[in-house]
């Protein structure tokens, strides 16, 4: 059984619809980002970034005590090597996974998330930063397009790295981005969509998420993070 520690948010998206499609089973334990919970003793011990989400192996392959992960491209990977799916055994294709998933990582998710927040959440309309983000989560759909063209998915078959984007792109409209704009992108975003593992995927805490505008206690709770969030 594998500990799940999550928020519906497009990472630990990409983790629940990774499971979904792995078919291993898991155990939903939820940590309420907007209420601080990540802060908590207990949660810092699996995931010293203070990030869902993280989940803990209660039976790793080595037979040992139970394993935690954070960061959700390591736990995609980690996750890939458990189930022997979602990611190539052959050396290029297993390089070429890892490649796109640490695109995701270092490109998409976070570009997509400052883009998101000059747009959506900062206290005044800063038109630098909302250029600056818009702009570069543009390049990189136009990145994702350009891969796309004449493939299914990202890397061959179904993979981690169609798990680890595919989230990221829910919130296009209110990052700024048009897909009609890009037409392999909307093909393959479509059709994900319908996936029966990434539709379970979404659908995971969707009761836990209540909809509308953040409140203040959330805005400053995510939007006000300093060193002593982790050493009080």
């Amino acid at each position: 059984m594998i500990d799940l520690h999550y928020w519906p948010t497009p990472n630990g998206w990409k983790i629940s619809i990774a499971l979904e499609e792995l078919g291993l089973p898991y155990k939903v334990v939820p940590v309420n980002i907007g209420r601080g919970e990540q802060f908590k003793p207990e949660f810092l011990a699996i995931s010293p970034n203070n990030r869902m989400p993280a989940i803990v192996d209660h039976s790793p392959a080595d037979g040992g005590k139970p394993l935690s992960v954070f960061e959700s491209g390591a736990i995609l990977l980690y996750l890939a090597d458990k189930a022997g799916r979602l990611c190539p055994k052959d050396l290029r294709g297993r390089t070429e996974v890892h490649e796109w998933v640490m695109w995701q990582m270092g490109g998409l998710g976070p570009m997509s998330g400052q883009a998101n927040h000059f747009r959506n959440y900062a206290p005044e309309k800063i038109s630098y930063g909302i250029d600056r983000y818009t702009n570069e989560v543009n390049r990189l759909y136009g990145v994702l397009d350009k891969r796309l063209a004449g493939r299914e998915f990202i890397c061959g078959d179904f993979s981690i790295a169609d798990c680890a984007s595919w989230p990221w792109l829910l919130s296009h409209d209110r990052i700024g981005q048009n897909m009609a704009e890009f037409p392999n992108l909307r093909r393959w975003y479509d059709s994900l969509k319908e996936r029966p593992s990434v539709r379970r995927g979404i659908d995971v805490g969707k009761d836990l998420r209540t909809p509308g505008t953040m409140d203040e206690q959330a805005k400053k709770v995510l939007f006000g993070q300093t060193a002593k969030s982790v050493t009080r």
